[in-house]
């Protein structure tokens, strides 16, 4: 911590100016000193008069009291021209103390400090400290940012956000933000950001700054990977162009992740991610015979080879604990080769035959993009639009389209929701998207509910008022740039769920799992282990962690970090 002596000497050493306004104020102290020696001198010239005798120091000191109206009344005039004088003293030290000085000292001495250390404070986030190496830079302060940057660090990998408002990059830092002031598409901002070291760029502003930025890095350094985002479908092919090496449709692919949770027709196994060679998938169990049963008792893993990983309920993915009850609106989530969960379909095929249209409230590009989805699987789809011009984009998209306010009961019902299979909710608006939960769970108990989210606020309330799956586009966006840094295929398990690969600690080394009791201490869900280029799915109890082992885990980003804290940094 720095003294109060460095602080000044460190600002009379910064710019000539801070020396001259120091003056000024130095220069007003030497004043207000010869006011408090003169009035000391009249002092005594008057008490002498009046028959008093005090030493010179009690002249300062009586000149101070006066002045600051501090007014002790210990040393009292007698006659009327020292109280004249008192008089004096206290008006002009009120307007000198009080108004003159303090006003002297903000302009001359706060302010310039204030100054020099925000410039002080500028230049420390206009560049990426030299040793930074293999980081990603991302180019735009949004929503992605900052989820992006903290599931990063929980991966072990520095990131940077480039914001152009030096002062919000400021209160940024401040927050414990790594940031760097500049332009995202300037080239001297991406010098200071070592692009030349980093290990991914993810350009996610619009579309032609997203192609600026693409050029601008490709200037400094042809190989580095870019990722860019895409609002407009023509877009892609710009971008690619321009040098960008992945190119992420997110508001479509949101729309085709959501469609993909659906449960409409022949129940059936959704495939919704690949680690290593094995799938995993979820399926519904209402009209099924797993219906009201334990996991303990589905035998999945003896008959099937497949094992529970966890279980959607109320839109948040449950342990899979062996005496879990599976009600209706439950939805498992298992792993196994594709031949095994090819065998689960062959199962699952002959139940809960719903041949109703699907429901899809929103023709915007996520509404579009689902329809679009749903319909190459063959399932029938029913769309409500309120505004026209969003209406005639998605004439021929959907087996019926009716235009009209989703909140209007009858515009509902001529759309069928009293014996819709699944609902997806995809308008920008959190609001009206919780409400319409609430409102189409109460007009069709049983229907699967899906919805996407704007603002990462509003995931509990939605999912409190009934939604069963919940996706946002910045959970999207965060778990689409993770997989392209760590190599891997993407995995989007659900808002709030992440998968991970941990490397197993030193402290771990040797342990069983049961005896390492991750889940009880961190709330990590262990599926599998990989190591040597083979992945064991939900690794018995007694199985011995060893070092260079993987460990592939489920959970929120809350417990990867309880799980950082349990057991040290990854080794």
């Amino acid at each position: 911590m720095k003294t109060v002596a460095s602080h000044l000497a460190n600002f009379l050493a910064a710019r000539n100016s801070s020396r001259r306004e120091f003056a000024v104020f130095l220069r007003f102290l030497l004043l207000q000193s010869v006011v408090v020696l003169a009035y000391a001198v009249v002092f005594h010239w008057l008490m002498e008069r009046e028959g008093q005798t005090h030493s010179w120091f009690t002249g300062v000191y009586w000149t101070l009291t006066v002045m600051t109206t501090l007014g002790f009344g210990d040393i009292t005039f007698h006659s009327d021209a020292g109280r004249i004088f008192s008089v004096v003293v206290l008006i002009s030290g009120v307007f000198m103390l009080l108004i003159v000085m303090p006003f002297v000292f903000v302009r001359a001495v706060y302010e310039p400090w204030v100054e020099q250390r925000n410039r002080a404070r500028m230049k420390s986030v206009r560049h990426v400290p030299d040793h930074v190496r293999n980081h990603v830079l991302i180019a735009s302060n949004d929503p992605i940012a900052f989820a992006l940057v903290r599931r990063l660090e929980l991966a072990g990998v520095p990131a940077w956000i480039i914001e152009p408002d030096e002062e919000i990059a400021l209160r940024l830092r401040d927050a414990g933000l790594p940031v760097i002031a500049g332009d995202m598409e300037d080239v001297d901002t991406y010098d200071a950001a070592h692009v030349q070291h980093a290990r991914l760029v993810f350009a996610n502003s619009r579309d032609q700054e997203n192609s600026n930025i693409v050029l601008t890095v490709r200037e400094r350094n042809p190989t580095v990977p870019i990722v860019a985002l895409v609002e407009s479908e023509e877009s892609i092919d710009v971008l690619e162009l321009s040098g960008a090496s992945h190119v992420l449709p997110l508001t479509r692919q949101l729309g085709e992740h959501l469609a993909n949770r659906v449960n409409a027709g022949l129940t059936h196994a959704n495939v919704i991610g690949h680690v290593h060679g094995l799938q995993l998938a979820e399926f519904p169990v209402a009209g099924s015979p797993f219906e009201g049963k334990a996991i303990r008792d589905l035998a999945l893993r003896e008959e099937l080879g497949l094992s529970v990983v966890g279980v959607w309920r109320n839109g948040r993915l449950m342990p899979a604990r062996p005496d879990f009850p599976l009600s209706p609106s439950c939805v498992p989530v298992v792993i196994g080769t594709p031949a095994q969960v090819a065998e689960l379909d062959e199962v699952l095929v002959i139940y809960n035959a719903n041949p109703h249209p699907v429901i899809v409230l929103g023709g915007g590009k996520v509404g579009r993009a689902a329809a679009r989805a749903l319909r190459e699987r063959g399932v029938q789809v029913h769309m409500v639009e309120k505004s026209p011009s969003f209406a005639t984009r998605a004439d021929g998209l959907v087996d019926k389209l009716i235009v009209g306010d989703a909140a209007d009961r009858d515009v509902l019902e001529e759309a069928g929701i009293a014996q819709a299979p699944s609902i997806l909710l995809t308008t920008h608006d959190d609001a009206m998207n919780i409400y319409l939960t609430v409102y189409c769970r109460r007009l069709n108990p049983n229907a699967r509910i899906l919805t996407r989210v704007t603002h990462e606020r509003n995931i509990e309330a939605i999912q409190r008022a009934g939604a069963d799956f919940v996706l946002s586009y910045a959970s999207l966006g965060v778990h689409s740039v993770l997989a392209i840094v760590q190599q891997r295929e993407l995995v989007v398990l659900g808002e709030g769920v992440d998968l991970f690969h941990i490397p197993t600690p030193r402290i771990l080394a040797g342990r069983t799992i049961i005896e390492a009791d991750i889940g009880a201490r961190t709330g990590l869900n262990v599926i599998a282990l990989q190591q040597g280029g083979e992945t064991v799915a939900l690794p018995a109890a007694d199985t011995r962690l060893e070092a260079g082992t993987t460990l592939i885990a489920v959970g929120a980003a809350d417990d990867r970090e309880r799980f950082r804290e349990a057991f040290g940094r990854d080794t």
